[in-house]
Order: C-alpha cells, then structure tokens, then sequence
C-alpha cells in the first residue's frame, strides 16, 4: 500500500481546504516550511495539487517547476489547471511523473478516450465525488455523472489510473469513505484513495478494500507537527 504525500498550493502556500471549500482554508503555510517536513520521509511521490490553478482552469508552470527542483529529485504527481493534452504534455516534459485531470477529461464525450491514447500510464483520471456525483471546475461544478458511470466509462476507455477523492471527508480527519472504495475498486483502473485518510488504519482498510494507493493531507501535517 503506497502513502502519498500532499501538497495543496494556493499562491505560494501549502494549504487544507475543509471539504474543498475555498472560503474553509483551516492550514495555511509558505510551501518553503512544509516540504522540507515532508521530503524527509523520503517518499516515493509526491502529490501536488495546484489549487489556485484548478480553481482559475490555467496551469501555473514556474510553480511546478520550482517544485520539481525543490522535491529533490522525488517524483511528482500533478493537478489543477490542467484543461488540455498539450498542457498535460507540458507538464510532463518539464519533469512531472504523472498528471491527474478530471475536468477536462469530462467536458466532451471523447475527453476521456482522448487522453487516455494521448498519456498512457502518464494519465490518473481525477473522480472527486460529492453525494455519489462526480464534480469539476476545482470541485465547483456538476459534471451531470454519478459514480459508477464515471468508473465505467474510465474502464472502457482504457484508463489506467483513477485518483478518488470523498470530498466530504476531506481535510476532516474523518477517516476514508470505505463505501466509495468498495464501490470503485475491483472495475479495471488501479483506485488511489483521497479524503479523510488519518493514519496506519486507514491505510491497511483501504488497503483491504482493494486501493492500490492513498494520499494523505492533513493527517499527515498532524504527524509531522506542523499543524497547532
């Protein structure tokens, strides 16, 4: 079961947002002063969420690209902002290992096929979930499509990955949707588990459930005492 950690920017801060929402910011440093923290655990990736980006649909690449210098070699998992396969390509050859797209991807009906065949293993397709609907636009938007059309449709078109996050567990230290992960996992895509994760006993009941991997916020902020 893989840990990883994240890093969520608004400006040139790391941030938690309680529940995706932007008006909820309940952690608020200068990235300079976390990633340090994390980088010495060594992880094998680093998941970085560029949340002013997805909320304004641009990718802020002098951002990504001072992370990547300062992950010290640590491979970086990227989104927010990321609307197009150009821009997904971008990001790639600028040295990002993977990039997560979920508007995009749901904005026309051949979005997911698109990008799938364009990124390959590069591609995690972002299913963020509010009351068992997938949401867009930085988690402001409707995209129209429940859960299990979405997984269904990630399956058919060859998606590799899928990053599910419960956006009502997120930044609650609530623990894992384990329901969502029950219904997900097992459908072809590998499953990486976001919101609510707290610690060793989420991770092995996700791990039970089928995940392949979880991020992990503000319990983790919590363990390397960072948070008041």
């Amino acid at each position: 079961m893989q840990l990883i950690p994240a890093l969520d920017l608004i400006g040139h801060d790391a941030v938690r947002l309680e529940q995706g929402d932007y008006q909820r910011v309940i952690f608020r440093r200068p990235v300079d002063e976390v990633l340090p923290k994390i980088l010495e655990l060594h992880p094998d990736l680093l998941h970085v969420v560029d949340l002013e980006g997805a909320r304004e649909g641009r990718v802020r690449d002098d951002v990504i690209g001072s992370l990547l210098v300062a992950s010290e070699g640590i491979p970086l998992q990227v989104s927010g902002g990321i609307r197009s396969i150009e821009t997904a390509r971008h990001l790639l050859e600028l040295g990002v290992h993977r990039v997560i797209v979920g508007t995009a991807v749901w904005a026309t009906p051949q979005g997911l096929v698109e990008f799938a065949d364009a990124l390959g293993d590069a591609l995690v397709v972002a299913v963020d979930v509010r009351n068992g609907r997938v949401a867009t636009g930085g988690w402001l938007e409707d995209s129209g499509l429940d859960v299990d059309d979405a997984v269904a449709r990630c399956a058919e078109a060859g998606v590799r990955r899928l990053h599910v996050t419960a956006i009502s567990r997120d930044g609650t230290m609530s623990g894992p949707d384990l329901d969502l992960y029950r219904q997900v996992c097992g459908r072809g895509p590998a499953v990486i588990a976001a919101g609510g994760v707290r610690g060793d006993d989420d991770l092995r009941a996700l791990e039970d459930v089928g995940c392949e991997a979880a991020v992990m916020g503000l319990g983790l902020l919590q363990q390397l005492g960072l948070t008041t």
